[in-house]
This record gives C-alpha cells, structure tokens and sequence, in this order.
C-alpha cells in the first residue's frame, strides 16, 4: 500500500504541477499587462515596473492555487480511469475511499500555502506595493527621471528635465520644467532644484531661473519672472490610499475591526483555502468517466464549478460589505455547505444503490 499511495501521489503532483505551470504563465501575461498599463498611466514609477509584477503575482496566488489544484487532480483521477487503472485497483478491494491519503497528502500542503498566501503574503504584497509608490511618487529617481533626459512627471502632470541628480534623487542641478494647464502653457528653468515633501503634498523648490506663462496658441499674453526661488506643486499621486483600508491591513488586524468592511475583507481571506480543500474532494467523484468518454468535458465542468464559486465568494464578501448579510453570517452559508457536499460526494462516489443489489442478485440465480 505505500507504493500504491507513492504512485498515486506522484500522479496526482505531476498532473497538478503541470496545470500550475499553465495557468501561471497564462496569469502572469495577465498581470504583466495590467502593471504595464499602471507605468503608461503614471500610476506606477516605471523603475518599480519588476517589483510589483512580483508583489502583483504573490497577491493573485490565491485565486489560481484552487483552481490548478482541482483541475490537476481532474486530469489526474480522469486518466486513471481512462486507462482502465481504477477497474484494476477496484477489482483488488482498493476503491475511491482509499484515494484519500494520497490525495490529501497533496492537498493539504497546498491549501496550507493558499492559506499563507491569503492570510498573510497576499495582504502583505498589497500594503508593501503601496507603500512603494506611494515613496516612489515622492521621489523623482525612483519615478524613472535621470539625467540628460525629458521625463514625463508621475501622474502626466508636465515633462521634466535636469542636468546632475544627487545620489538621493532629491537635489537637482540645470533645471527644466515644462507644464501645461487648460489652454496656457508654463515653462520653468532653474540652476537648482530640491524636491520637497509636505503631507500629501510634493513640491519642486528652484532657486535662481526664470518662468515663462502664455497661451498654448497665437496671442502675446506672455509673462517673464525671473525668482530666486520658486516653489512648484506637483501632480497628485495616483497610487496614494487610506492605511486603513482593510484591502491592507494584516489579517490580526481585522480581527478586532468592527467595521462590515473589515469582517467582509476576514472572510474573503478564508475562503480560498476552504475553496480549494472542497474542489479538491470534489475532484475525485467529478473526474470518473468511462474508457469512451470524452477527456475534457469534467474539465470544463470542474472550471465552471470554480467560476461560480469564486463569484459567490466575490458577491458575498461585497453583500457583507454593503451591510446585505448579517455579519455573523459572514461566508459559512456557502463554504459550510460546499465542503458538506463535496464530502459527502467523495463518500458516496464508488457505492453501488441498495436497490439495485438484489436486481443483481436475482439475476445471477436465473
């Protein structure tokens, strides 16, 4: 029996591997688009673009870890029973029941990671990766400007050029400013430039240069200052949030907020790792088939079944949010029962009817 639960293990891990792989590479195009289309709108320093691909993947964990657990485990049991293996190990005494170590010696590590990266990693990444814009937008080194080149501001707030940079990213030397408001134009130039911080407020202070305002069209409604110094607000940060939020906030923390967003917040961290234990049992039962039939069509199935889960999770969380559902209630009223079915579905996968027995039993007297 230990090289039958090796052997199964080993099927069970090759076929889940193999679909996490897939699903990864297919997420992680995903994601490298949507943090690509955070740096185009300015939102994101572009010299972060790496790091929160990294920090982006680590928060999505948990919404494909399930999923490419059930499906792996469908491939798995499904070609057993197409290459005619479970008849084998059935006729032997060894029926579906006796999947379940290796199937949870699988499983449960995988839904420890799940629960780790849902109740810990995933809010980590999240608070981590907006603290580091919300520093990078204060910083204009980190927000991808160097030396020698016209660099767009965070945000599209004008086009920025400067000579020398200190190490810091916060003193400039020989600079330019280009900004535009409506339909006036401002171009700004000073020997130095510092950038300050107050609040949530950034500004660029110059000291000795000129300011040039007019109209981005024909008219002479021009203006020429010259300063010694000169203080320039700019754009806001788009990645700027509450600390509060409970998107952000450590799983411990929530625990003692009262709030309906928070509690919403608590059980939508717990549900991916429930999920994925009942996606798992309900693998087994689900990928029974027959020699003949069609290899996929479980699948599918099984894909379908993590759709409307994942979107019971989503709906409820935002119903507990909104203050729709009791807070005592929280999400049990789905996971309870899917978990409920899904053992009952593995327990009962592989009975024979009672009322079909003594059919049997007549028969073979005839």
């Amino acid at each position: 029996m230990k090289k039958l639960d090796s052997y199964l293990f080993r099927e069970f891990a090759q076929a889940t591997f193999a679909t996490l792989v897939v699903l990864m590479i297919v997420s992680l195009g995903g994601v490298f688009a949507d943090v690509l289309g955070d740096v185009a709108r300015g939102r994101v320093p572009a010299g972060m673009m790496l790091a929160q691909l990294g920090l982006q993947i680590l928060n999505y964990l948990p919404l494909i870890l399930p999923l490419g657990l059930m499906l792996g485990l469908l491939l798995a049991v499904g070609r057993l029973y197409r290459d005619s293996e479970m008849p084998v190990l059935t006729a032997i005494g060894v029926g579906p029941r006796r999947l379940l170590r290796p199937l949870l010696m699988l499983a449960l590590p995988v839904v420890g990671l799940i629960a780790l990266c849902s109740l810990w990693l995933g809010p980590w990444a999240r608070d981590y990766s907006q603290k580091m814009i919300e520093a990078g937008n204060r910083s204009l080194l980190v927000a991808g400007l160097e030396p020698g080149r016209f660099i767009e501001l965070p945000g599209g707030g004008g086009v920025v050029y400067v000579g020398s940079m200190s190490d810091d990213g916060t003193g400039l030397t020989r600079v330019f400013v280009y900004r535009q408001d409506g339909d006036r134009l401002d171009v700004t130039t000073a020997r130095t430039g510092k950038l300050n911080v107050d609040g949530e407020d950034r500004f660029l202070t110059l000291g000795q240069g000129f300011e040039v305002e007019g109209p981005l069209g024909a008219g002479r409604d021009y203006r020429l200052m010259r300063y010694a110094s000169n203080d320039l607000q700019l754009p806001d940060a788009e990645g700027d949030s509450d600390e509060n939020d409970p998107e952000r906030l450590p799983t411990r923390a929530l625990l003692d907020d009262p709030r309906p967003e928070a509690t919403a917040q608590l059980h939508f961290r717990l549900g991916p790792p429930l999920l994925a234990l009942a996606f798992a049992l309900l693998a087994v039962p689900l990928g029974r088939s027959s020699p003949r039939q069609t290899r996929y069509g479980r699948v599918m199935l099984g894909f379908l079944a993590y759709m409307v889960g994942m979107n019971l999770v989503y709906l409820g969380s935002d119903w507990l949010a909104k203050g729709k559902l009791p807070l005592a209630a929280g999400l049990w009223w789905l996971l309870l029962p899917l978990l409920a079915f899904a053992t009952w579905a593995y327990l009962r996968d592989g009975r024979m009817r009672s009322a079909r027995l003594p059919r049997l039993a007549a028969g073979r007297q005839r």
